[in-house]
C-alpha cells in the first residue's frame, strides 16, 4: 500500500500561520506577505517521490515574476538526498510566458537559461516559455546535495527576482517548505 503524506501533515504550521500584514510609513495600503499553501507538496514514501506544485505567476507581486507568490528566494523546498524529484509547472501569468529549470546556485544570477543542476530538471520551451494555463512537469533525481535555484528560464524573468530555493539534503528524510529571507543567501 502507498503512503502519501501530504506536507499539511507534516507542515501544518505553514499553511496555518499567516505571515503579517505590514504597512509602510508613507502608504496606507497594506502589503500582504505570501503564505505557504500546504496543498502544494506532497511526499510518497513508498517511492520517495517529493511533488511539489511549482506555479509561475501566482499574483501579481513584482508583476507576476513569481513562483506560488515568492519572488528573490523568498520560498524554499528542502527535498532528501536522492529522492525522486516532481514539480508539477503551471503558467498562471495571464500576460506572460514563464518557465523553469533548477540550476546551480549562483549569484550574479545568469540573464536568462543555462545548464540546469540536474539532469532532465527543466520545462519545455525554456526560452521562450510557457503561455497562460501551460503546463509541463519536471522530473530528476535530487542525487546532488546542496543549494540549488528554481528559475525562471525566459531572458530577464530569473534576474529580476523570479526564483525561489532549492535545497537538497542528505540529513532529512521528508520534505518541507518553509518562508525564507528574500535575496542573496
Amino acid at each position: 500500500m502507498l503512503k502519501l503524506w501530504s506536507v499539511a501533515g507534516l507542515l501544518g504550521w505553514a499553511s496555518g500561520a499567516a505571515l503579517p500584514v505590514s504597512a509602510g510609513a508613507q502608504s496606507e495600503r497594506a502589503v500582504e506577505t505570501p503564505v505557504i499553501d500546504a496543498s502544494w507538496l506532497q511526499f510518497d514514501t513508498a517511492t520517495q517521490t517529493v511533488s511539489f506544485q511549482l506555479i509561475a505567476g501566482l499574483t501579481g507581486l513584482n508583476g507576476a515574476l513569481n513562483f506560488n507568490g515568492f519572488r528573490d528566494g523568498g520560498l524554499t523546498l528542502t527535498v532528501p538526498l536522492g529522492s525522486n524529484v516532481v514539480l508539477h509547472f503551471r503558467n498562471h501569468d495571464g500576460m506572460l510566458p514563464h518557465s523553469a529549470e533548477v540550476i546551480a546556485d549562483t549569484h550574479p544570477l545568469p540573464p536568462g537559461p543555462v545548464a540546469p543542476a540536474f539532469a532532465r530538471a527543466l520545462t519545455v520551451r525554456l526560452e521562450q516559455g510557457l503561455i497562460s494555463e501551460q503546463t509541463d512537469d519536471i522530473r530528476f533525481i535530487a542525487d546532488r546535495g546542496g543549494s540549488h535555484l528554481i528559475f525562471c528560464g525566459v531572458p530577464g524573468h530569473g534576474a529580476a527576482g523570479m526564483w525561489i530555493r532549492l535545497e537538497v539534503l542528505g540529513s532529512i528524510r521528508t520534505p518541507s517548505l518553509a518562508a525564507t529571507p528574500r535575496g542573496r543567501p
